[in-house]
């Protein structure tokens, strides 16, 4: 099933969400919302991966046109993934209904 709009997620250590945002616009997203929160899995996190994990985060979730999801996610990654201080992982939903999107 295709949809219009994508919903992209980002979760990235606290006070990064500029970066996050900053690479979005550049590739075609208007904005976003930003929540402030905490990772719960910390020690396990650490162990598997061998990063030190920063338990405050910041969520930043993005609805764009489909077409320009890919580019997103892309720029994202580059700009503040994983091996950035941002330490940014990002994915999408479909968003199937909406209300307030054009």
């Amino acid at each position: 099933m295709s949809t219009k709009f994508e919903m992209i997620i980002c979760i990235a250590n606290a006070g990064f969400s500029g970066e996050v945002m900053e690479a979005a616009r550049e590739v075609g997203a208007t904005g976003g919302t930003v929540l402030h929160a905490r990772g719960t899995a910390r020690k396990k996190a650490e162990e598997t991966f061998a990063i030190t994990v920063n338990p405050e985060k910041d969520l930043i979730i993005i609805a764009v046109n489909s077409s320009i999801k890919d580019n997103v996610l892309k720029a994202i990654y580059e700009k503040a993934g994983l091996g950035t201080d941002a330490n940014a992982v990002a994915f999408s939903l479909p968003i199937t209904n909406s209300v307030g999107i054009k």
